[in-house]
């Protein structure tokens, strides 16, 4: 099993869903983040006052899939949020060593 944590833009949100839907993927955790890469962050003007912002509002996408499935999900979030600009994201995998369903006590890859 495998552990995958992905940092997009917010607006690519729904199409990560969507295409995760389509190859089955049922479940994920979705938290609001802000963060920066090699983007630096970027300035912008306020009440005609230019500020630095250097933490962008993303969206960090967390879900665990069998091994079968890790190919199909990593191609699928790449191709929906590729724009081909900075800050597009990051994609990381872990190895997921245990998951248990706490309602039935299912382990392994039946509880995912």
């Amino acid at each position: 099993m495998k552990y995958i944590i992905a940092i997009i833009k917010p607006f690519k949100l729904e199409d990560v869903r969507e295409s995760l839907s389509e190859l089955g993927i049922n479940g994920m955790t979705i938290s609001e983040v802000k963060g920066y890469g090699r983007q630096k962050g970027h300035a912008e003007l306020y009440r005609g006052a230019e500020y630095e912002v250097n933490f962008l509002p993303k969206v960090k996408i967390e879900l665990a899939v069998c091994d079968g499935q890790l190919e199909p999900v990593l191609q699928a979030i790449s191709q929906v949020t590729d724009t081909g600009k900075v800050g597009d994201g990051k994609i990381f995998v872990l190895e997921l060593l245990q998951a248990i369903r706490i309602r039935t006590g299912e382990s392994g890859e039946e509880a995912l």
